[in-house]
């Protein structure tokens, strides 16, 4: 395949999810669900629920990357 095949593939395949997403009427709202779900799964909850242990617990990047690894191996 030429340089320009490879183009035009991805062109029209492009044009058929647009011209898809163009004519949709209750998708476009199902959509905005599903996207408003997933920032309030991983932005909000991430900021409440999953801290960020190894920086509160460890001043550099050394300390962490040995802390880690310390887990890692000891791991049963």
């Amino acid at each position: 395949m030429s340089q320009k095949q490879i183009y035009v593939f991805f062109a029209k395949w492009i044009n058929l999810y647009v011209d898809g997403f163009k004519n949709m009427t209750i998708g476009k709202s199902l959509w905005a669900i599903i996207i408003l779900k997933l920032i309030i799964m991983f932005a909000i909850l991430k900021i409440f629920f999953f801290p960020n242990i190894l920086s509160e617990n460890y001043d550099n990047d050394d300390q962490r990357a040995t802390a880690v690894r310390n887990i890692l191996i000891n791991r049963e």
